[in-house]
């Protein structure tokens, strides 16, 4: 460590947010959905989805988790930097955090978000409202600089390889080499999609991923769009393309959720509940690949992250063609362009 500069003194991990209990979802989901006109209905409909798991996301629960991960990496092996956590819905909230942070003399941070990929919700939408916390806080608020994306770091191409390897190991043996990889990941509006380069990172990944197993045959399909149906969204839907594999004769499918780095609600519901529910109802075996979670090799990545910003000259790690991604966006990524329908949470 004696050959890097410390430009940092925290890191700090943000996150969507959820609710932790039943009292939480409505107050949750108005801060989601603020300055939006979301019909009442809308909003119950998602609310409901939250009773399945007794109001509870299971997101909180597992920042917790990565960060006790991420602590013992850090304190094992340095850097030994303190790690906050501030979410952008729901508590511990971004200013609140950032507050905590000013009051124990932090200054510069670098900030871990829990999003792969480049869109206005995964990326843009972080950035914006990490600087409006910081405005809420004052000019004693930490500068906060955001981690690189990383959906084409080997850590969490290597990590997403052990959890759908290991989805596969769930399929009967004389059968697992008929099975198709389905991967997913959030719907977003076309018009929003269009002003990232969301789809083509996924493919990317996507690639990366059934390249190391193995696997030629693999699709990419979307989840948990919303909005009314005259708006355009990416497709094929889960659901749809599971009807199309069960008509074509497919009997096995893993589903990897390679769009989400932990199993929160639009995993949990969307596909363990939904998507599996529809997968029995077409005679399909389907079994859903973990997603990255607190996988020790994703723990590892997020440490070389780090370390990319702590030192004057980094080996920035990437697999695939597209190159590593900047360490600071450009001014003009991301745009939200029309505004879009709002988005699942979480």
């Amino acid at each position: 460590m004696n050959d890097m500069a410390p430009q940092y003194d925290a890191v700090l991990l943000v996150s969507f947010g959820g609710p932790e209990g039943p009292d939480d979802v409505m107050p949750f989901l108005g801060n989601v959905l603020r300055g939006r006109d979301v019909p009442p209905e809308r909003v119950r409909q998602v609310a409901a989805h939250y009773d399945h798991f007794g109001g509870v996301s299971p997101i909180n629960g597992q920042c917790r988790d990565l960060i006790a991960a991420l602590r013992d990496e850090l304190g094992s092996r340095g850097p030994r930097l303190p790690v906050f956590w501030g979410n952008r819905n729901w508590h511990p909230m971004l200013a609140d955090t950032l507050g905590e942070m000013a009051g124990k003399g932090v200054r510069r941070a670098l900030a871990f978000v829990t999003s792969a990929y480049s869109s206005y919700s995964g990326c843009r939408q972080y950035l914006q409202d990490i600087e409006r916390a910081r405005a809420e806080v004052g000019s004693g608020a930490p500068e906060v600089d955001k981690i690189r994306l990383y959906y084409n770091h080997p850590g969490f191409v290597e990590a997403l390889v052990e959890r759908v390897g290991g989805a596969f190991e769930r399929v009967p043996e004389p059968r697992r080499p008929e099975a198709r990889l389905v991967f997913t990941a959030h719907s977003l509006p076309r018009a929003l999609a269009a002003t990232s380069e969301y789809q083509v990172q996924l493919e990317e990944t996507a690639g990366l991923v059934a390249g190391a197993l193995g696997r030629e045959g693999w699709s990419l399909v979307y989840q948990s769009r919303s909005g009314p149906a005259s708006q355009p969204w990416l497709e094929p839907d889960i659901v749809d393309h599971l009807r199309a594999l069960a008509a074509g004769g497919v009997g096995d499918v893993v589903v990897a959720p390679i769009g989400f780095v932990s199993d929160h609600m639009e995993v949990v519901y969307d596909l363990d509940l939904e998507a599996k529910s529809r997968a029995v109802e077409l005679g399909l075996n389907m079994v859903r690949a973990e997603t990255v979670g607190t996988h020790p090799r994703f723990v590892r990545m997020i440490r070389e992250l780090i370390l990319e910003r702590l030192t004057d000259d980094p080996v920035r790690l990437y697999l695939g063609s597209r190159g590593p991604s900047p360490d600071v966006c450009p001014a003009d990524c991301c745009p939200p362009g029309a505004r879009p329908a709002p988005p699942r949470p979480d």
